[in-house]
């Protein structure tokens, strides 16, 4: 008899083949543009991090488009524009400031929410874009985070799907399972391997710890958008990406694990983040 926290194994869904194609054309273009050298990978981020101010706008304050989102948009370009001209001390204070002037301007109707919402887009940006600019490790690095965030997902939702069992975080997210948050932690850790050994960085074993603590905050920034969804009565961000639903659907884990890679990095190495979550020094 199966415990009342567990999930059946469900079916495959039908939005099983847009959803993998969405995915891949994502991916290609940010690698394409990953490849590409700091500003168009800047400019991919500022593109992505104004979607994610806009859903969180829809979300939480039930208006995409406001006085609100215009604030946070432009705290956040300007946060983008210092970070890839090599000044993330000023980008990190553009966006404080745009957070404050969110909850002044959203004072008593849930202005906390709001002035969260330009850190939540905002932060991962600085911590990308500041990873990417390493001449030597920046690339690999944002490989390096892109990489296990997609295969934290993927597989997160084979063996959720495959095997389901007891539910990971059954109030936030119902669909999580411990089967899916343990497949997509060793997924990570050897998609990590697999690009080590690529790269010949001669730390694989330190990538492949990093990628399976990073795999957990991935999914553990999932398991905190899908809370935010739920309080607010939301399905999904917005409709944008088929299989998916909006990027903050999409990129969840992506923010809170970049986020945690650039803080990382700052600790270990402020002058060179990348090679310090690569080589821890």
């Amino acid at each position: 008899m199966e415990p009342e926290n567990a999930t059946p194994a469900p079916t495959l869904p039908q939005d099983v083949v847009p959803r993998l194609v969405s995915g891949l054309v994502l991916a290609v273009v940010a690698l394409a543009l990953t490849w590409a050298g700091v500003w168009p990978f800047a400019l991919l981020v500022l593109v992505v991090a104004l979607i994610i101010a806009w859903e969180w706008g829809g979300i939480v304050r039930g208006a995409s488009v406001d006085t609100i989102f215009v604030v946070s948009a432009l705290a956040i370009a300007a946060a983008v524009l210092l970070t890839a001209s090599g000044t993330p001390g000023l980008a990190l204070i553009a966006l404080m400031v745009g957070a404050i002037l969110a909850a002044l301007l959203g004072f008593g109707d849930r202005g906390h929410l709001s002035s969260l919402g330009v850190l939540y887009a905002g932060l991962p940006a600085i911590s990308l874009i500041w990873l990417r600019c390493s001449l030597q490790w920046g690339f690999t690095a944002v490989l390096f985070v892109f990489l296990l965030v997609w295969a934290t997902d993927t597989g997160a939702y084979v063996a959720g799907r495959a095997f389901g069992g007891p539910r990971l975080a059954p109030r936030w997210s119902p669909n999580k399972t411990w089967a899916g948050l343990i497949g997509g932690v060793a997924a990570a850790m050897l998609a990590v391997a697999a690009l080590g050994y690529m790269a010949e960085t001669g730390t694989i074993g330190r990538m492949v710890i990093g990628a399976g603590v990073l795999a957990v905050v991935a999914q553990a920034g999932d398991i905190t958008e899908s809370a935010l969804k739920r309080q607010h009565g939301v399905k999904d961000a917005s409709t944008l990406i088929p299989g998916h639903g909006g990027f903050m659907d999409r990129v969840d884990g992506l923010i809170f694990s970049a986020t945690f890679a650039a803080v990382f990095g700052l600790l270990v190495n402020v002058h060179d983040p990348a090679r310090a979550l690569l080589m821890w020094h």
